[in-house]
């Protein structure tokens, strides 16, 4: 059985901010390089056959940071790079998010074909079947692919048997881990957005709720490990 390691690279300076969709140019920020180095380690013990990756500059520095300590060089593969979003690439987030479009993406992604740039549905098909390809050369092994949150999502939706109007729903974090075994008769995701620990989590909640369990008084021992 193969297994397929989907990673999304790490952070950049315009993560979240900017649309940086295929700008060449873009690379990890200080922050990223660290997360990238502390994605080397936490897949140390998984023997890969290969490494795999985008080739925008963000995920060849992230998949860098995975095959350097084991002297594997990086495939490039131009089909797992970002979904191309035509004329949207470069806007701000807050921008985008104003516009009729941007609704229809987050609703009926399926009906969406972006202005002077590719339709979500052609973005699925030619990432899965660039996957599929990986896959058929690996069949017994593990291999890791580093791509953008879109492709990853898009990805997962289709091995999880989701109709692309749903993908939104999934979450692909910066550095995280996501893992298809491919072989056995069905796929299956035996990981999804792995980042490692639960920050990502903690991040989440409400400064509400963070106001009333920190008013509420603890029974336990004060010297009790936090954030694990």
């Amino acid at each position: 059985m193969g297994l397929l390691i989907l990673v999304r690279h790490a952070l950049t300076e315009a993560t979240g901010r900017r649309l940086s969709g295929r700008t060449p140019g873009i690379h990890l920020s200080e922050e990223g390089r660290r997360q990238a180095a502390q994605l080397g380690e936490r897949l140390a013990p998984v023997p890969l056959a290969a490494v795999y990756a985008s080739p925008l500059e963000r995920c060849l520095e992230t998949a860098e940071a995975i095959a350097t300590p084991r002297r594997m060089p990086v495939r490039e593969v131009p089909e797992l790079a970002e979904v191309d979003y035509g004329r949207w690439t470069g806007r701000s987030m807050p921008q985008l998010v104003r516009t009729a479009l941007w609704r229809k993406v987050q609703q009926t992604p399926s009906a969406v074909t972006f202005p002077e740039g590719e339709g979500l549905i052609d973005a699925q098909r030619r990432s899965v079947a660039a996957l599929e390809e990986i896959a058929g050369r690996h069949q017994r092994a593990a291999v890791a692919v580093v791509s953008h949150a879109d492709v990853i999502r898009l990805v997962l939706a289709h091995y999880a048997g989701l109709h692309i109007d749903l993908f939104q729903r999934l979450i692909v974090s910066p550095a995280s881990v996501s893992a298809i075994a491919l072989g056995d008769r069905i796929p299956r995701i035996v990981r999804m957005n792995d980042t490692g620990g639960l920050d990502d989590l903690a991040s989440r909640r409400s400064p509400r709720d963070g106001q009333r369990r920190t008013s509420t008084p603890s029974k336990r021992p004060s010297g009790r490990a936090r954030g694990t």
